[in-house]
């Protein structure tokens, strides 16, 4: 017996087809996406969105003008600027004179770069950066009145530092990394540079204790993670700080952390050619000031990778993903420094990597799967939630047999991400909470892509912001760009899903199969598992391919199953053995005529359009694949009429075959990629591939008859259970 179906009230929604008895809701906006994508939500056929190619009878996007905007943008890396870091690195003292800054372009970036509110920071007084505007502010402060100059930008930013001071105690408002630390340690420099805090002494002596109990805390953990994380936050530190340990964490470029801030502040204690270079470096790169992570262009590539998949637009910038993933393969094989030492980049790049069709090995991530590893880092430590959620999408991506590498990481990543969303969690994940439980409930493997895409674009948001010790934004893509674009192509292909259902159920009727009374009417289903697997607008042959074949496997499996006698069956087995054009009167029943003129006449057109492309007739396998399926239906009628139960193998061997994709996936592949050779499907790995999906397929099939999802169990289900039981007698 063919694919059963289950109810579709959990994945209605991937193709948002409008159906009767189907309810397929439209694209809802999160409030972060809402502002710029109102108009996307009604981009429809007919409303002006979209044009027609004159070349062919599919509709394009609109906006090419988009389009070819973000294309430009896509490689660019614009990493802003931080006016934290930059700060810092103002504070240098040349070596040779300790008196006189060593960067004062930094010193002037600064003064031309505070908010009229006094502030200093990516977004100024951003609602849920508080802390962040506050920690960006004093180290301006700092860093002017270092050298004495900028007397009156250091007014006002005082000025701000104790207007808002309050927030910085509000343990409810978000804190950049290391802030408990940083922040006071900042605000001891202060007080030794004589400036005059608008902050009363006690709420500077909380601050104090913040830090105390934050240290303390740190202190009861002696992993190496926790050594790592007070080297990256050390100028908070100041001169209870070992500089020398510190000074142990110094990358291949000269930076400690790749952090210009932590870089910066050791060079204030101790000198370091090489750390002072790299400092010199960001600034020919980035002028006046710098980043607060550098280098970070590969993680940024991949975020924009990442992105551009997840929103269901990858095709219309298959060139440059290509670019982007050719070079960051390149700097995989070369074993690059800016993927290895950090765990979130190099699972990124190993999924996305894998994801496209690069053969690299998982025994890079071997380490991150190590529990003492991971929490001797400084990610380990602070239970970095976003780099263990991208170890656990990592650990899916499996290609062969044996990875125990991806097994182990994946079952560290998950522990921790369960650990976190228990409500007695110290660590909560706040926003990321709603993707770590959807990850953790549905599996890589068990997800439509196009689901994927749905969700992703319903809460996607459109601030790019990122934090670290600061705030920064590091793609040149306008986020809004990418959503309007997501959004329109998203409900354009909902419009031609739409009339490609209506071109089904037209099928339908002139072939009649309609008025076969045994049969299932689920050409909405197996339309539905078209579209939700082939979603671009272009592969119309394909889908109609996947969702006809489907169909027929339905009424002839029932056909077979009850709907047909001994002698019907012999008939339509006969008729697809000649495979004959004239075959009027050789039909017993109207029935056999209605199923295999029906047959007869889709799969000639079918595979007419498939052998154009394939440039060779490939008919005859399709007819073939048909052929097979026909006759290993009939055994399992046979076996049922007789009541004979067949042994487990023969169940098997027979059963993948009879679940009917072979039909379908077959005849499909013909139109989705390129030119298949005559001895491709005939090879081992063809071979296998189909039996293995087909076997897996049955089992599912029958487990979930089994289980009660069908309150009439065929004959087959019947069959394999009743295969199984006594499969199990006989062993016990």
């Amino acid at each position: 017996m063919a694919m059963q179906f289950l109810s579709l009230s959990v994945y209605s929604s991937v193709c948002g087809i409008g159906y009767p008895n189907i309810y397929m809701p439209s694209l809802r906006i999160t409030h972060s996406t809402r502002a710029v994508a109102t108009k996307g939500l009604t981009a429809y056929m007919g409303h002006g969105l979209m044009k027609r190619s004159r070349s062919a009878n599919i509709p394009i996007l609109g906006d090419e003008v988009s389009k070819k905007r973000i294309s430009e943008q896509i490689p660019n890396v614009d990493l802003s600027s931080s006016s934290y870091d930059t700060a810092w690195v103002a504070m240098v003292p040349l070596p040779e004179f300790p008196q006189s800054p060593c960067f004062p372009e930094c010193l002037t970036w600064i003064i031309k770069n505070q908010h009229p509110d006094g502030s200093w920071g990516i977004h100024g007084l951003h609602p849920s950066l508080v802390k962040d505007a506050l920690s960006s502010t004093l180290a301006c402060v700092l860093a002017l009145k270092r050298w004495n100059i900028g007397e009156e930008h250091v007014r006002r930013g005082l000025h701000f530092v104790g207007s808002y001071f309050s927030s910085a105690m509000d343990e409810k408002l978000h804190s950049p990394i290391g802030f408990e630390i940083i922040f006071p340690g900042m605000l001891g420099y202060a007080i030794d540079m004589g400036l005059d805090l608008p902050i009363s002494q006690n709420d500077i002596d909380v601050m104090f204790h913040m830090r105390d109990l934050e240290l303390q805390r740190v202190s009861e953990n002696s992993s190496e993670g926790r050594k790592a994380y007070l080297a990256y936050v050390a100028e908070g530190l100041g001169k209870s700080q070992d500089w020398q340990e510190v000074m142990k964490y110094q990358r291949e470029n000269g930076s400690l952390f790749n952090s210009p801030s932590t870089t910066a502040a050791a060079l204030t204690h101790i000198y370091d050619a090489k750390a002072l270079e790299y400092l010199r470096s960001l600034l020919q790169k980035f002028g006046s000031s710098v980043p607060t992570s550098y280098p970070r262009d590969i993680h940024t590539l991949l975020c924009v990778v990442d992105k551009i998949e997840r929103l269901g637009v990858a095709r219309h910038f298959s060139f440059e993903i290509k670019n982007i993933l050719d070079r960051i393969y390149r700097c995989w094989l070369n074993n690059d420094e800016e993927i290895n030492a950090d765990m979130a980049t190099c699972a990124m790049a190993f999924r996305l990597l894998r994801m496209n069709g690069f053969g690299i090995s998982s025994d890079a991530l071997s380490q991150f799967g190590d529990a003492s590893f991971f929490f001797n880092s400084i990610q380990g430590h602070l239970k970095d939630m976003k780099t263990v959620l991208e170890l656990y999408k990592a650990s899916q991506i499996k290609i062969l047999p044996n990875e125990q590498v991806l097994d182990k990481l994946g079952s560290l990543s998950s522990n921790i991400l369960r650990e976190a969303l228990s409500p007695n969690s110290e660590h909560g994940l706040q926003v990321l909470s709603q993707e770590v439980d959807y990850a953790l409930k549905f599996p890589f493997y068990a997800n439509l892509e196009r689901l994927e895409h749905k969700s992703y674009i319903e809460n996607f948001k459109v601030e790019n912001l990122q934090v670290l010790k600061t705030s920064y934004t590091s793609s040149g893509i306008d986020d809004k760009d990418l959503l309007e674009l997501a959004l329109e192509d998203f409900n354009l292909c909902q419009s031609i899903y739409r009339k490609e259902l209506q071109h089904i159920e037209s099928w339908v009727k002139e072939n009649r199969l309609d008025q076969l009374e045994f049969a299932r009417q689920k050409q909405i289903y197996c339309y539905f598992t078209a579209a939700a697997m082939i979603f671009s607008p272009e592969s119309f042959d394909a889908r109609m391919s996947w969702a006809k074949n489907t169909v027929l496997t339905v009424v002839v499996d029932d056909f077979f199953d009850h709907g047909g006698s001994r002698e019907e069956l012999v008939n339509f087995i006969s008729l697809v053995e000649k495979w004959d054009g004239n075959h009027e009167k050789q039909f017993c029943s109207e029935r056999v005529n209605i199923l295999y003129s029906a047959l007869y006449s889709t799969i000639n057109e079918i595979g007419a359009k498939a052998s154009a492309l394939q440039k060779r007739c490939v008919t005859d396998h399709i007819v073939e694949t048909w052929l097979t399926l026909v006759k290993a239906m009939m055994k399992e009628s046979e076996w049922a009429r007789t009541n004979t139960v067949p042994t487990m193998d023969e169940y098997m061997a027979n059963g993948y075959i009879s679940f009917a994709l072979e039909p379908t996936i077959f005849s499909t592949l013909y139109f989705v990629g390129q030119e298949v050779s005559v001895d491709a499907f005939g090879g081992p790995e063809y071979h296998n591939l189909n039996k293995l999906v087909g076997i897996i397929g049955r089992l599912i099939n029958d487990m979930q008859s089994f289980e009660g999802h069908h309150t009439e169990p065929s004959n087959m289900t019947n069959l394999g259970i009743q295969t199984a039981y006594a499969s199990f007698s006989m062993s016990s």
